[in-house]
């Protein structure tokens, strides 16, 4: 092999190596989120209610905000827009989904916690950003989010914030319009 075949093929194992690292970045990254809580990602499957000591010595404030990507003709709202929990209490809230478009529509919640801290202490029992739904034109739908704030929640963290953004799911199977929940069992 020549001194110029050698750096080619040199070059060229860099370079799928490269690829190799890009294509598994992704993944990796999204594991390293869910370890440490990082980037407020929360868990996407419902998980059990923690019986144990509810801390009634403080309140943490939850808000709930709420965005519509684009591509989606559709509202978003929490019905109640902050509670005050007690950590280790479970605690159920509504949102209400309506389709303005003139076409049935699917759409998925994406949510996000801050601080990101908290999203590690935050256990979803019941949401409907565990799966898609679908709306017909001009239909409205309320469904609920029930969770619970670990009572182990850093004394620091006073507020908490959920964010849900709503995007266009692509056309293919359907799901349908029910939340899921957790029935029992450790998740």
């Amino acid at each position: 092999m020549t001194p110029v075949q050698r750096t080619v093929t040199k070059t060229l194992i860099a370079l799928l190596m490269m690829v190799g690292f890009t294509i598994a970045l992704v993944p990796l990254y999204d594991v390293f989120c869910q370890i440490t809580g990082l980037n407020g990602k929360s868990a996407s499957q419902p998980r059990a209610v923690v019986s144990g000591e509810v801390d009634e010595s403080r309140y943490v404030t939850v808000q709930f905000i709420t965005r519509t990507g684009s591509g989606l003709p559709w509202r978003l709202e929490a019905l109640n827009r902050q509670v005050r929990v007690h950590p280790g209490q479970a605690y159920e809230v509504r949102f209400a989904f309506v389709n303005h478009g003139k076409t049935a529509s699917r759409g998925r919640a994406v949510p996000s916690v801050s601080p990101s801290e908290a999203s590690l202490h935050l256990r979803k029992v019941t949401c409907f950003c565990f799966q898609e739904q679908r709306l017909e034109a001009g239909e409205k739908l309320e469904l609920p989010m029930m969770f619970q704030l670990s009572s182990d929640l850093p004394e620091g963290i006073h507020t908490v914030t959920l964010a849900y953004t709503l995007y266009p799911v692509a056309e293919g199977p359907v799901a349908n319009n029910k939340s899921t929940s957790m029935q029992g069992g450790d998740a």
